[in-house]
């Protein structure tokens, strides 16, 4: 479709609310978006701000060829039908959970005389009860697996007679109550299932307290082995009881979500929280994220994991407002049958637990890098991926990458990281204190570091393509004795040009050199005019960010600790009667020089080699 009848198409759309489609010019969907007026919001894409906005947006412009959408009666039907939409088609621009296939559930089928607990991909309205979604198999099997361990229902598919002559194993290490047998009726096996449901509802007192009357009822009766076996299984919920954390002394259920991002995926965490106590969580990630709000993000993710839950808390805390919060609640509203309200607390213990979930997050976004990290078959594909997008001669088994750290030219500091075979190789980091560079000049910074680096290395006789093996006179550092096969700088192509420069300069231009830029996770090589945007689920990719990370992570906490350190001398050492010594007593008793400031001028005097005349002077100046 030209340009102008694509503007026609959108000055013809109603302005009524909607969903609408944007496909390219093979005809595949690759965005789908909501609106309460649908003719303002496709407009907005076309404007002259659109395109500024972030380059996500302008390459989605630029490859829109076609436009179709559907009307629909409220902003709700249209949040409905977006999520399907986007399930459906998997457009390339939408923020969408990462691998988003059917996900699994617990399934009770309460049809079933003698219900089984099993794993199911399909949420039907056949009246079983549904639990999830999990994030994968594997959490889900966690789930049955502690089940199974707590309550004796049958994991047979056979069908229930009571006329088998004799029982499995499982009845004989108390994992079932024999039904097939007959050792349990219809009744008594539902009370087995009913516990398991208030147990998966959060309700694990209410079972701790049935299955204590039971027992007391079964020794009533002389029934010692049946009071026995009842009594184990009270035990063990209890020690699951007392494994949750108790976050509210209201009986209350809500759902707990925080995320932390990397530069294309955000890593999602749900606490589920029932009856007051953390039941338990899940993780998921979403992929696509690059150039979207925070908020976008959140309400993406709330959107396609209640579109699937089987279930709805009347509460839902969140480390950040998702967008469109109030369509979001009048449609989880519906969903539930009931109020359901979303807020990101700003004090008190509710932002306490938002900001726990979020740390986890935070942890599981780095665990998620590591995981990757240690898998060596991973890593070697990695690697020569790497090396075929960036035509270097060899797969890179060594790779340095550099770092500056600086506030406004302050304590500047550069850092040295180094990966052999795609793991950190940490015995061989480097620290740089930059000396000779005045003001905030990140290009002469690296520069510095650059020429302190491979001063150590003479030039090789036959080029770069030698058996990386350090000449004798670099043997007195073995990081910087021995050869990289790829150089990458931190930063645009700016940075690359110094590097290049130095390079050159030192006899070392055939060495392989790119620079990585944050914004759009843009790789530059020399002799290339345009910049090498890999996949994002390429594990190179991944490498690379990896190594960019932990060089800035290095040099940046190295920069703290510079800053620290001046902090604490420019106070303590301009007491008069604090020298070196007194000074490590007191940081060696207090910590800090916080610390010493909330001190009692008491317990400053008792340190040795004070006095309380000169704490009183110490605690004045702080």
């Amino acid at each position: 479709m030209s340009a102008e009848r694509l503007r026609g198409r959108v000055a013809s759309l109603p302005t009524r609310p909607g969903v609408y489609i944007m496909k390219d010019e093979a005809g595949h969907v690759i965005y789908v978006g909501k609106a309460a007026s649908l003719r303002s919001r496709v407009r907005s894409y076309f404007g002259i701000q659109s395109s500024l906005d972030s380059p996500k947006t302008a390459q989605l412009v630029a490859h829109i060829a076609d436009l179709e959408y559907i009307v629909t009666g409220s902003d709700a039907e249209a949040l409905i039908l977006e999520n399907t939409l986007i399930k459906r088609h998997k457009p390339h621009y939408n923020v969408q959970l990462k691998d988003d296939k059917t996900y699994p559930y617990l399934k009770i089928d309460l049809a079933d005389p003698f219900p089984r607990v099993y794993i199911t991909r399909r949420m039907e309205k056949d009246g079983g009860r549904y639990f999830g979604p999990f994030a994968s198999a594997g959490s889900v099997r966690k789930t049955l697996d502690l089940l199974k361990r707590l309550f004796p229902y049958r994991s047979c598919t056979k069908t229930i007679t009571g006329d088998d002559p004799r029982p499995c194993l499982e009845y004989y290490i108390h994992r079932c109550v024999a039904p097939c047998v007959g050792l349990a009726d219809r009744e008594q096996y539902r009370k087995v299932i009913d516990d398991v449901i208030k147990f998966l509802e959060g309700r694990a007192d209410q079972v701790l307290d049935d299955l204590r009357a039971r027992m007391d009822e079964a020794s009533e009766r002389l029934e010692f082995e049946r009071a026995a076996a009842l009594r184990d299984q009270a035990h063990a919920v209890e020690r699951v009881i007392q494994e949750q954390k108790e976050v509210s002394m209201r009986m209350v259920d809500e759902d707990i979500i925080a995320m932390a991002r990397s530069r294309d995926e955000a890593h999602v965490q749900v606490f589920f929280v029932r009856a007051g106590k953390i039941i338990g969580r899940d993780h998921f990630v979403m992929q696509g994220v690059q150039g979207e709000s925070d908020a976008t993000v959140m309400g993406s993710f709330i959107k396609q994991y209640y579109h699937a839950a089987s279930f709805v808390p009347s509460s839902i805390l969140t480390s950040i407002i998702p967008d469109e919060k109030a369509d979001i609640e009048a449609w989880l509203t519906s969903q539930r049958g009931g109020r359901v309200r979303i807020e990101a607390p700003l004090r008190g213990g509710k932002r306490r637990l938002v900001q726990m979930v979020a740390e986890n997050a935070r942890e599981g976004l780095a665990q998620a890098r590591v995981s990757f990290m240690t898998d060596a078959d991973a890593l070697a594909h990695a690697l020569d991926e790497l090396g075929e997008h960036l035509e270097l001669p060899r797969a890179p088994r060594r790779i340095e990458c550099y770092d500056i750290s600086n506030i406004q030219g302050t304590n500047a500091v550069g850092s040295m990281v180094v990966f052999e075979d795609g793991k950190p190789r940490r015995a061989h980091y480097r620290r740089f204190r930059i000396k000779t560079v005045p003001g905030p000049n990140d290009y002469a910074m690296m520069q510095e570091m650059l020429r302190r680096r491979f001063k150590h290395l003479a030039p090789p006789v036959s080029g770069v393509e030698g058996d990386g093996h350090a000449p004798a006179k670099a043997k007195e550092d073995e990081s910087f004795g021995v050869l990289p096969d790829l150089v990458l700088i931190d930063g645009g192509r700016g940075h690359l040009a110094a590097a290049q420069e130095v390079l050159q300069e030192m006899g070392m231009a055939g060495l392989p050199v790119a620079s990585i830029a944050k914004e759009r996770e843009e790789i530059f090589v020399p002799q290339r005019t345009e910049s090498i945007l890999l996949p994002r689920s390429s594990p190179a990719l991944h490498l690379v960010q990896r190594l960019r990370d932990e060089a800035h992570r290095f040099a940046i906490t190295y920069h703290r600790n510079l800053r620290s350190e001046k902090g604490i001398r420019s106070v303590m050492d301009d007491v008069t009667g604090i020298g070196p010594k007194r000074k490590r007593m007191l940081l060696r008793r207090f910590g800090s020089v916080q610390a010493i400031r909330e001190a009692p001028v008491e317990e400053v005097a008792a340190v040795p080699g004070m006095t309380l005349r000169l704490a009183r002077k110490l605690k004045e100046s702080l």
